[in-house]
């Protein structure tokens, strides 16, 4: 019995080399991304520790002093803590609502286009707006809404309305931000569904076309299962990021009067992390709102793996 566990394992061993040499240039293409990924996203998950510690930077990470769950206790106990998780919730969703349908519309509307000299043309100016950085984006956005010399309130004087300060106002902070968000983005991410459009069988259409299905028909009955897998995936991982608010267009919108909507755990952190040098109090709550995203994703992959044949695992 023992001498087959080594010739099993010896042929298991030849396996994995006879694979590792036909898939070597593939790996060295991966290498890279596995190195970034270690050195940005696996080693930094060293620093959580900081979070369970009265964190002295001249002690350093292991000789400073243990104190639990205190950081947690204080955030959860903190009068910052309702207010922060509404506004990051409710702007997290808000954007999976919204943003999320939008590149799948422009997609569709994209895979109708006969023209390809249209399709090309429609397709590079949407692409365009991600590639702008959010300090440009934001600058965009007061000098659009401006309450003096912006042109949204200059075509709102000219129907006879007052001019507004949009940017001021926190009753308009999160309709601002997942506008900008979809105009920034949404050309980017229609990328991965018109791929999943490519990927379908043209004879499907054909055949539906001798059927008598018109495009309507065509479209809930090819199309959009067709790309149905990759709506959940994506789906599921938008989902994973409900509480990862953009750290950076957010920070340069905010101003003392919008703080009641805009003020999100991001922020926050920011402020009493890096201003205040109070590391383990942040770092307990990036830890926490991390942890919220893997129960949300769980989550969303758990009832996707129940309900459809897709899921990420």
């Amino acid at each position: 019995m023992h001498r087959q566990d080594i010739q099993t394992g010896g042929q298991g061993m030849q396996q994995f080399q006879k694979r590792w040499h036909n898939s070597k240039y593939l790996m060295l293409l991966f290498l890279p991304a596995l190195i970034y990924y270690l050195l940005f996203k696996y080693v930094p998950m060293f620093g959580i520790l900081i979070s369970f510690k009265d964190y002295n930077t001249f002690k350093g990470v292991w000789a400073s002093e243990w104190v639990g769950l205190k950081y947690y206790s204080l955030f959860f106990h903190s009068p910052d803590f309702l207010k922060l998780l509404k506004n990051t919730v409710l702007l997290g969703i808000s954007k999976v609502v919204f943003g999320f349908p939008a590149p799948i519309i422009l997609a569709l509307l994209l895979n109708e286009v006969r023209r390809a000299t249209l399709k090309r043309l429609v397709q590079s100016i949407s692409y365009l707006p991600h590639f702008i950085s959010n300090v440009v984006v934001v600058s965009m956005m007061f000098l659009f809404l401006s309450p003096t010399s912006g042109l949204v309130n200059n075509v709102i004087q000219w129907f006879g309305y007052d001019a507004m300060n949009f940017m001021q106002n926190e009753d308009y902070f999160r309709a601002i931000y997942i506008l900008s968000e979809i105009w920034q983005h949404v050309g980017w991410e229609t990328i991965i569904y018109l791929a999943a459009l490519s990927a379908i069988d043209p004879q499907l259409y054909e055949a539906a076309r001798v059927d008598g299905a018109n495009r309507r028909h065509q479209l809930l009955h090819i199309t959009i299962p067709g790309i149905r897998p990759a709506i959940i995936i994506l789906f599921i991982l938008n989902i994973g990021h409900v509480l990862d608010i953009g750290f950076e267009k957010v920070l340069l919108m905010l101003n003392p009067s919008i703080y009641a909507t805009a003020d999100v755990l991001s922020t926050y952190v920011y402020r009493t992390g890096i201003q205040s040098m109070n590391y383990s109090y942040a770092t307990a709550i990036d830890l926490f709102s991390s942890i919220i995203n893997l129960i949300f994703i769980l989550t969303a992959n758990w009832i996707s793996r129940r309900t459809s044949e897709t899921s990420l695992w």
